[in-house]
C-alpha cells in the first residue's frame, strides 16, 4: 500500500511539473510510475519537446529513471523532406567552430537523424547533437559519433579521482572508479541526476578516455 501511494504521489508531481513547464505542450503526454521509474507515453509536436519532457521529469526528487516512449508527431507546417533536413543539419554543424563538421557523416531517414564519425573529445560529440536536435522537421537523433583513441596515461585512475575531488569533494569518497584501458566505469550513489551527469562529464575530460560506463545510481529522496 505504501509503495502504491508513493507511485501515485510521484505521478501527480510529474504531471504537475510537466504542466508547469512553459516550453512543453503536455496535453497528449501520458505518465506511468512504478518504483520511482517514470514512463512517458503519448506524443509531442517536436523532438525538442520530447527531450524537454525527459529533463523536466529527471529534475524531480524521487525519480530513479525515465523511460521516454513518446512519439514525435509533427504538425503539417513543420514537415520537411529528408534532403532538406540533411542540408539544415550540415549547415548547422558547419556554423559551430568547436564542432569538426568535416569529420561527421549525416544520415536522415523519415526525419530521424543519425550522426557517424570520429571526434577528438566527448564535448564535441554532445554539442553536435545539441546543435541539430531543435531543427524543424527532426523526429529524433541517433548519436553514433565516437571519441578518437589516444594514448592513455598510466595514472589515469588517479587523475580522475583528483578531478572528482575538486568538483564534489566529500561525495567523491562514495564513488568507485574502475579503469580498464581507455574505458572508465563509475559506480556508487549520488544525490541527483545533475550530479550524475556532472561527474560523467568530468571523467570524459580525462585524456585517453573513449568510453564511460555510468552505473551511478540516484538516491531516492523522500517525496514532497
Amino acid at each position: 500500500m505504501i509503495a502504491k501511494q508513493s507511485n501515485k504521489d510521484l505521478r501527480k508531481r510529474v504531471l504537475n511539473e510537466l504542466d508547469w513547464e512553459p516550453s512543453l505542450d503536455s496535453a497528449d503526454v501520458g505518465v506511468a510510475v512504478k518504483d520511482g521509474i517514470v514512463t512517458l507515453s503519448g506524443h509531442v509536436p517536436s523532438y525538442a519537446q520530447k527531450r524537454t519532457a525527459e529533463r523536466t521529469v529527471l529534475r524531480l526528487s524521487g525519480v530513479k529513471g525515465v523511460a521516454n516512449e513518446m512519439k514525435v508527431r509533427l504538425s503539417s507546417d513543420h514537415g520537411r523532406s529528408d534532403n532538406e533536413i540533411a542540408q539544415a543539419v550540415v549547415h548547422s554543424l558547419e556554423r559551430h567552430i568547436q564542432i569538426p563538421a568535416d569529420a561527421i557523416k549525416v544520415k536522415v531517414d523519415n526525419g530521424w537523424i543519425t550522426l557517424e564519425g570520429v571526434v577528438e573529445w566527448n564535448y564535441q560529440r554532445k554539442r553536435a547533437e545539441r546543435a541539430i536536435r531543435y531543427l524543424m522537421g527532426v523526429k529524433g537523433v541517433s548519436n553514433h559519433l565516437r571519441v578518437k583513441e589516444r594514448a592513455t596515461p598510466d595514472d589515469l585512475h588517479q587523475r580522475i579521482k583528483q578531478a572528482l575531488e575538486r568538483r564534489i569533494d566529500e561525495e567523491a569518497k562514495h564513488i568507485s572508479v574502475s579503469v580498464d584501458g581507455d574505458t572508465v566505469t563509475l559506480s556508487g550513489t549520488v544525490p541527483s541526476w545533475s550530479d550524475r551527469n556532472d561527474i560523467e562529464d568530468a571523467v570524459w575530460a580525462a585524456p585517453g578516455v573513449t568510453t564511460v560506463k555510468n552505473k551511478l545510481k540516484v538516491s531516492q529522496t523522500a517525496y514532497v
